[in-house]
């Protein structure tokens, strides 16, 4: 098996990942936050797609507009 395909895909867009986050297949979106930066993490069927953020204004607004 490729390890390559075990990775989480990185997601540039802010409007990607909430594409992404709308999807059928995806379950879970989970927030993880540090010092400096926050991350978004969604898990589709096939891969965790990840979604760093380091402006916590940012952050804050796509939290609020996540799918619920």
């Amino acid at each position: 098996m490729n390890l390559y395909c075990l990775q989480p895909k990185e997601i540039h867009e802010i409007k990607d990942f909430l594409l992404t986050a709308r999807r059928k297949d995806a379950r879970s979106v989970k927030i993880k936050r540090s010092k400096d930066v926050v991350k978004f993490k969604v898990r589709c069927s096939k891969y965790l797609y990840t979604l760093c953020v380091f402006d916590s204004e940012k952050a804050d607004k796509l939290k609020q507009s996540l799918p619920p």
